[in-house]
C-alpha cells in the first residue's frame, strides 16, 4: 500500500505540474496574439478526461499490479542485472519499446483505437491535449500489451510503474507548438513536439506515422518516422468519425457504441481487429450514422 501511496503522490504532483504548464502556455500564446490555440471548454474537457482516465488507471495499478505482479515475474527470465545502473537503462528501454509497439496496436486495431481516438481526436495542439485520455485504455488490456512482457523479463514492479510514468510525464512536453525544432542529435534519438505534431495530424502522409514514446529510434528502424519537414500541412483530428462534441464521457464513450455497432450492422467480427477505417473500405455503400468528416467543434 505504501507503494500506491507512493504512486499517487507522484501523479498529484504531476498533475499540478501540468495545470501550471497549461496555464503558461495558454497565457503566453495569448499574449502573442494566438487567441485560437486555447479555447476554454476544449481545455476543460482535455483535463475532465484525463483526470478520468488516471483514476481508472490507479485503480488498476492498485488492483491488478500489486497483486499479480509478482505471480507473473515468478513465470518469466526473472532477469537481475548484476549492476543497477544498467537494470535501469534496460528497463528505460524496454519501457520504450513496449509502448511503441501497444501504440502502433492502438492504431492499427479498431478495438484498441478505441481506447486512443480520445486523444487524437482534439483539433487544436497544446499541452491540454495531452491530458485527453480514455478511462478504457486500462480495462480494456491494453496496459498488458506494456507491463507483462515487463513483468517476464524480470523487472520489479514499482520500478516497472514508475518507468511508464516517468515515460508518459515526458511524453506530456511535446503537446505543443511552442517549440519548433531541437538540436539535430536530440531530433535524430529522442521523440520532439516536431515528431509527435506529425504523428497527430490527419492528412495522408501524417497517418500512421512516428509512433515513439521518448525514442524516435523505433521508428527509424521499422520505418514508420515521418519528418515534419517531409509530412506536408498538419491539420489535427481524425478523419473518420471526428466527434463534434465536447462531452468527456462521449469522447471516451462514442467509438466504442460505433465500433460495436459496425459489428452488429455488417454482422462481420472482423472489424474488432481490422484497421479503424477498414470498415468504411469494406462497407462503402453503407455509412454508419454520424460519420462525418472533420469538423471543428466549438
Amino acid at each position: 500500500m505504501q507503494d500506491i501511496l507512493h504512486a499517487l503522490g507522484f501523479v498529484l504532483i504531476a498533475g499540478t505540474a501540468f495545470l501550471l504548464v497549461i496555464l503558461t502556455e495558454a497565457a503566453y500564446l495569448r499574449r502573442q496574439g494566438k487567441r485560437d490555440a486555447y479555447k476554454l471548454r476544449e481545455s476543460l474537457a482535455n483535463i475532465s478526461t484525463g483526470f478520468m482516465y488516471k483514476m481508472v488507471d490507479a485503480a488498476v495499478v492498485a488492483v491488478f499490479i500489486t497483486r499479480f505482479y509478482d505471480d507473473v515475474v515468478r513465470l518469466g527470465l526473472q532477469y537481475k542485472p548484476a549492476n543497477k545502473w544498467v537494470g535501469y537503462a534496460l528497463l528505460f528501454v524496454a519501457t520504450d519499446f513496449m509502448f511503441f509497439v501497444a501504440h502502433v496496436l492502438m492504431h492499427k486495431l479498431r478495438y484498441a483505437w478505441c481506447s486512443h481516438v480520445t486523444h487524437h481526436s482534439s483539433v487544436r495542439y497544446n499541452f491540454s491535449t495531452a491530458l485527453r485520455q480514455n478511462f478504457l485504455f486500462d480495462l480494456s488490456g491494453l496496459v498488458f500489451v506494456w507491463c507483462l512482457p515487463l513483468a517476464l523479463i524480470g523487472f520489479d514492479k514499482m520500478a516497472v510503474v514508475t518507468a511508464i510514468e516517468l515515460n508518459l510525464f515526458y511524453q506530456f512536453f511535446i503537446h505543443t507548438e511552442t517549440i519548433k525544432r531541437l538540436p539535430a542529435w536530440y531530433e535524430a534519438i529522442f521523440n520532439t513536439p516536431s515528431h509527435h505534431r506529425v504523428h497527430h495530424g490527419r492528412n495522408p502522409a501524417q497517418i500512421d506515422t512516428n509512433f515513439g514514446g521518448v525514442l524516435i529510434i523505433w521508428d527509424r528502424l521499422f520505418g514508420t518516422f515521418v519528418d515534419e519537414r517531409d509530412a506536408g500541412p498538419i491539420v489535427y483530428g481524425i478523419s473518420m468519425r471526428q466527434p463534434t462534441t465536447l462531452n468527456p464521457l462521449r469522447l471516451n464513450l462514442d467509438e466504442w457504441f460505433a465500433m460495436w455497432a459496425d459489428v452488429w450492422r455488417h454482422k462481420d467480427l472482423r472489424i474488432l481487429w481490422k484497421h479503424p477505417d477498414w470498415v468504411e473500405e469494406q462497407y462503402p455503400s453503407a455509412p454508419a450514422p454520424n460519420r462525418n468528416r472533420a469538423q471543428r467543434p466549438c
